[in-house]
């Protein structure tokens, strides 16, 4: 299992995890449908708040964990295979 810094919390949660995982504390994070508001990804990320996206399909859990603002990619229960993608495979091919 892949790991991503949480913020500036010191602490590494898995890069994609089912929503609802406890080892992704919410509460403390930015939570985001999506990528699109780069600003927002970016003053998270400067105040060291940790940035997780939701995400449904295997696009959208690469798109997310393509900007590296983002700690966590969550997916729906009932997706775990997400959980388990190749995403170097995804991304180079």
């Amino acid at each position: 299992m892949r790991e991503r810094w949480f913020g500036a919390t010191g602490r590494r949660v898995p890069e994609i995890a089912v929503e609802g995982d406890e080892r992704v504390p919410l509460v403390e994070a930015l939570v985001l449908d999506d990528v699109r508001d780069a600003d927002r990804l970016r003053a998270a990320h400067s105040q060291g708040t940790p940035v997780v996206v939701r995400a449904r399909t295997a696009e959208q859990v690469v798109e997310a964990l393509s900007r590296p603002e983002v700690a966590c990619a969550l997916v729906p229960p009932g997706a775990e295979d997400l959980v388990s993608l190749d995403l170097t495979e995804l991304t180079y091919g």
